[in-house]
């Protein structure tokens, strides 16, 4: 499996992104997704996940009303938009591919990671 996400940039407080990750080299529509960020000094955490078919998603409680996962089963792609952009939200966010129909949510249970993308919020 292979990931590799995009859309990272400089954004202001309040202003909004949204970031995409491909999948390639197995079936897309069998593995479970997920977004993690890692701030400078931090520990990486969740910020959320969507089951195989889409279905259903979880979402951390630090983002839950700002961001939304989705996913493109036709274009092998993973989405995190992010609006109302916070300072505090200024990390690199990796996408995850676990095989499995569930909602992941703790990084030890991903199989597979993309590189990551800078996420910058000025304020």
């Amino acid at each position: 499996v292979q990931l590799q996400a995009s859309g990272g940039g400089l954004v202001q407080a309040g202003g909004s992104l949204r970031l995409s990750c491909e999948f390639s080299g197995r079936a897309f529509s069998a593995y479970g997704m997920g977004w993690f960020r890692q701030a400078p000094g931090k520990e990486r955490e969740f910020v959320a996940c969507i089951t195989k078919s889409g279905n259903m998603a979880s979402l951390s409680d630090s983002v839950k009303g700002r961001f939304t996962i989705t996913r493109d089963n036709a274009k092998n792609t993973v989405y995190l938009q992010m609006n109302s952009l916070k300072p505090e939200d200024t990390a690199v966010y990796y996408c995850a591919a676990k095989e499995g129909n569930y909602r992941y949510t703790r990084a030890s249970e991903y199989e597979s990671w993309g590189q990551g993308t800078l996420v910058t919020v000025s304020s």
